[in-house]
């Protein structure tokens, strides 16, 4: 009979994800936790002080998965790489979105990440409440994006075309609509998704030309 590892904070912490991914973050509870490791919730308390531990780790261990700027790369080429990082970390973990902001203590991952964005932004001339205008503005669009992304009706499979055609809509009560289904998404390849680096660009040009005009 093989032996089970030992548990650890990093081991329980992972489990509490893997419950996450499955049950959402209503199904985190100690309880489920040692259920997805074999073992009973009072071994955890060895390791986690409670459940608000348990989900400070799990922010953190959020933030452990998005890629971290190098202060040396480029301000424009750093948010950007953070932002489409942190779009596939939260896109594959949606529960994630409700967790990161929400948590009155931040770990060292997340600690780390704030940190290193900043001095990339401070050390590309960037004065500080530019630099916090050009967090803010990108992680919620991030966010925005995201929780949209996820939520959109489509079916499986399904274009924006089939989509429209499904709905059936008063397309003629509706004139700007129908330009915009017209000229966007009939006969065309119309990807939701396509639009997240266009309005980041967005984001970014605004930024650079504020960072201009302070210079």
């Amino acid at each position: 009979m093989t032996a089970r590892p030992p548990l650890t904070r990093e081991r329980i912490v992972d489990a509490a994800a893997a419950v996450a991914d499955r049950l959402g973050l209503e199904g985190v509870s100690m309880r489920s936790v040692g259920r997805e490791l074999g073992a009973e919730a009072m071994s955890l308390y060895h390791h986690i002080a409670g459940k608000e531990s348990l989900l400070d780790d799990l922010a953190d261990w959020v933030f452990a998965r998005i890629d971290l700027v190098d202060s040396q790369e480029p301000w424009r080429d750093a948010l950007a790489l953070r932002a489409s990082s942190m779009r596939v970390v939260l896109a594959a973990h949606p529960w994630s979105l409700r967790l990161v902001d929400a948590r009155r203590a931040s770990g060292p991952a997340q600690l780390r990440h704030q940190d290193a964005v900043l001095g990339c932004l401070f050390g590309a001339g960037f004065p500080t409440d530019l630099a916090v205008h050009a967090v803010s503005a990108t992680d919620s669009y991030v966010y925005g994006f995201v929780l949209t992304e996820l939520n959109l009706p489509f079916k499986p499979g399904e274009s924006a075309e089939e989509l429209v055609a499904d709905l059936e809509l008063p397309l003629a009560e509706f004139p700007h609509l129908a330009r915009m289904v017209a000229d966007m998404v009939v006969g065309r390849d119309f990807r939701f998704a396509d639009e997240f680096s266009y309005g980041l660009d967005l984001i970014l040009d605004g930024l650079a030309e504020r960072l201009r005009d302070r210079r």
